[in-house]
């Protein structure tokens, strides 16, 4: 037996005694979360799509997969649906989003003074795990760039999220603001049950989660700073210095060195954390999490979390790991973090955000 229940509304009901017996007590949230569940779409057809970029018309949420976590996506020019957001997530007001488009041909609407070298990242990159950060035009406005006056866009490379945006835009709609699909400064979530086990009790019956599977990637997106002379890479991701290199015939070291005044998603010193702590030096210890390449042993009684063979791997695994933990009930996850250049810089990156909380 479960939960008895008295009455028509959730202002009237008695918990049953074997509930009781157990202490199992039901919160609030949760029993309203039982009446007012969202929907998890898992066959993400046209008729499917079609209904969520209307759902969003509409003004109401929709969590996506994109190729690097899934994005709590929200009709970029509505000043209501974005407010959602930041009620959703617990994020503070100020703090900016990234709207995502469906292609380059969309850019205009929401960049302008577009330098050179941005449009060359964006013909490179796009769709990617990259984010530019570029001057706004008059649709975007302050409510999606915490006041600033440039704005960060992005084109996703996942078959959903595409589909989703392209059926969005031809509804009338301009762009989706998508964050991290998880509560301010936790985990990013890396699948649909994530995003139901961070935010179902959170959103509401009109919402939607989209369900692509697990994020390919599994960190997110590189931020690069366009709005100077110079490209600056604010946070490392996928898309690496020496890709950026690369393709702009540049030396980044003196532009990621000088300091830059701009806000933006993932950039706070403490961000990405579990509830475990989270360790990067010193020997794990029986009843620890640990998360190392699989070449490094498991000590005895320490709970392997991960064993990526390789930095793709790792990025895969990271998220995954840290709920695991969390799951496990784990109180210290010991990580032996990879070597911090190419995607092993963004890796670290997300590690010792996560581990700032216990060091600061």
């Amino acid at each position: 037996m479960g939960t008895k229940w008295k009455g028509k509304g959730i202002g009237s009901f008695k918990l049953g005694k074997t509930n009781k017996q157990t202490g199992a007590i039901t919160s609030l949230r949760l029993i309203v979360r039982q009446l007012a569940i969202m929907t998890t779409i898992s066959n993400c057809t046209a008729s499917a799509i079609k209904d969520a970029a209307s759902s969003l018309m509409a003004g109401n949420l929709v969590a996506f997969p994109t190729e690097t976590v899934y994005g709590l996506g929200a009709d970029a020019c509505n000043e209501k649906a974005v407010a959602r957001i930041y009620e959703v997530k617990g994020r503070p007001s100020a703090h900016p989003l990234i709207v995502h488009i469906s292609s380059i041909e969309q850019l205009d609407k929401w960049a302008k003074d577009i330098p050179e070298y941005a449009t060359k990242l964006a013909t490179s990159f796009w769709p990617g795990p990259m984010t530019l950060i570029l001057p706004r035009t008059d649709l975007a406005k302050d409510f999606i760039t915490g006041g600033q006056d440039n704005v960060g866009i992005r084109v996703p490379a996942h078959t959903i999220a595409l589909s989703l945006l392209r059926e969005f835009e031809s509804q009338g709609g301009y762009g989706l603001a998508a964050p991290s699909a998880n509560r301010f400064g936790k985990v990013s979530p890396t699948n649909s049950k994530d995003v139901e086990d961070e935010l179902g009790e959170y959103l509401s019956k009109e919402d939607k989660i989209l369900d692509g599977g697990f994020s390919k990637i599994g960190i997110e997106s590189t931020i690069i700073n366009c709005t100077e002379l110079r490209p600056m890479i604010l946070r490392p991701g996928q898309i690496t210095d020496e890709m950026v290199e690369t393709i702009l015939s540049i030396n980044l070291e003196k532009s990621n060195s000088t300091i830059s005044n701009i806000k933006s998603s993932g950039l706070l010193d403490a961000h990405y954390s579990p509830n475990a702590k989270v360790v990067l030096e010193g020997s794990p210890k029986p009843g620890d999490g640990l998360i190392a390449l699989a070449n490094f042993p498991t000590p005895v009684g320490v709970i392997r979390l991960a064993s990526p063979k390789n930095e793709k791997e790792y990025a895969q695994m990271l998220y995954g790991a840290f709920r695991k933990a969390d799951n496990k009930g784990i109180k210290v996850i010991r990580v032996v973090p990879p070597v911090a250049r190419g995607l092993g810089k963004a890796i670290v990156n997300r590690l010792t955000k996560a581990s700032y909380k216990q060091i600061s």
